[in-house]
């Protein structure tokens, strides 16, 4: 019984598929751009989101460290106070994918994350005495994302400069498609213009 089954299923299969014609989408066609533009808009956002979420893993990491900090004998609970503060503060601090067109934004950002980071390692990995192991974890952690940083708004820029590249090439027939497509703009990235 069993292979009656799957012998009527293979020769349905067989059949359907053998009478099926490829849809095929003119490369030149406006809904050929609209398919495109989706996914390098995609990909634009998941390099985004993959940024993103990097950046709040390190800002959760230093949380983490200022928390058990507060453990530690001899420790300044109001420097640590105010670490925190300025901890929490710096996601209201970050630049989106509009805001990052003013690149003050994302310098001033990135100065109070690393002036928060240096005194952060200061307190955590002190001259002479070995911290506690969950600290050196979460501080080589932060290290790690922050050295990633520079590959992530790289891979960033190369996935803005397709899209933006696109737009310019395909402009007439992003009109052509009307709504949102036609009020696309080109995006800001990272890398400042060459003069």
């Amino acid at each position: 019984m069993k292979h009656i089954f799957w012998l009527l299923l293979v020769c349905t299969l067989a059949t359907t598929s053998c009478n099926r014609t490829p849809k095929v989408i003119d490369p030149a066609s406006a809904a050929a751009v609209k398919v495109q533009v989706d996914i390098l808009r995609d990909t634009v956002q998941a390099r985004w989101t993959e940024m993103v979420s990097s950046d709040d893993a390190k800002l959760q990491d230093l949380r983490h460290v200022l928390t058990a900090l507060e453990g530690q004998p001899g420790t300044d609970r109001a420097q640590l106070r105010d670490l925190q503060r300025a901890n929490s503060r710096l996601k209201t601090l970050r630049y989106d994918q509009t805001t990052m067109a003013e690149s003050a934004r994302i310098d001033a950002y990135d100065t109070a994350q690393d002036s928060l980071m240096k005194v952060v390692y200061q307190l955590a990995l002190p001259a002479g005495r070995e911290p506690a192991p969950a600290v050196k974890t979460l501080t080589d952690r932060i290290q790690d994302a922050d050295v990633s940083l520079i590959s992530f708004r790289v891979r960033y820029d190369q996935a803005a400069t397709r899209f933006n590249n696109y737009l310019q090439v395909h402009a007439t027939e992003l009109a052509q498609l009307g709504g949102q497509y036609s009020k696309l703009k080109p995006l800001p990235v990272f890398t400042l213009p060459v003069k």
